[in-house]
């Protein structure tokens, strides 16, 4: 049974992950500080350090919370009768669109800075493992005399490229790509790899 002091921890890490999710979401990673998450928080700055070990954990945890509703953004985009090609272009707009909608949230994603050392949690691993599943079936079954080496490889690549084109393409006075065509550039990769 849970004592009143873990309840109250509890609910105090829900608040200070609340409020980093809104403030990420709203002015983006950099500007994130613990002083304001303690007032929106309702708690004393130092009240932060008891349930959580520094800033990057709370982002860490917000992350998550966004990996989560990519992936199921991403996982719930197809219905599996489209053809591997299809299917690699649905969930690239999907993502495309996530990221479009949730821009910073998304950013914090892959912005977080992390010490060397720092391991990375096995939850967030796993979470980021999840949205490879998804490109990973259709890949496998235009390539299928891939060993699990190069599936894999073959896998981050192909994130790697769509994800590349999300990034340039929210930035579009450096890629140059106006945001109605990312969709397409996008499709016009990614209809290229069926084509061995």
């Amino acid at each position: 049974m849970s004592t009143k002091s873990q309840i109250r921890r509890e609910q105090l890490r829900g608040k200070l992950v609340e409020a980093a999710e809104g403030r990420i979401g709203r002015d983006g990673l950099s500007d994130l500080r613990a002083r304001d998450l303690a007032k929106d928080a309702g708690c004393a700055l130092g009240a932060i350090y008891n349930v959580f070990d520094d800033l990057n954990a709370i982002v860490m945890a917000v992350n998550g919370r966004t990996f989560r509703r990519l992936g199921q953004a991403v996982g719930t985009s197809f219905n599996g009768s489209e053809p591997p090609v299809g299917r690699l272009i649905v969930m690239s707009t999907a993502y495309l669109r996530f990221a479009d909608g949730n821009t910073n949230l998304w950013r914090a994603l892959f912005d977080l800075k992390m010490a060397d050392d720092e391991a990375v949690p096995d939850w967030y691993r796993d979470a980021l493992k999840g949205l490879f599943s998804y490109i990973a079936d259709p890949v496998s079954q235009l390539f299928p005399d891939l060993d699990r080496v190069e599936m894999d490889l073959m896998t981050r690549a192909l994130f790697s490229s769509v994800h590349g084109i999300v990034t340039l393409g929210l930035e579009n006075r450096i890629s140059g790509v106006p945001p109605e065509q990312i969709e397409k550039m996008i499709t016009q990769v990614l209809s290229r790899i069926g084509n061995k």
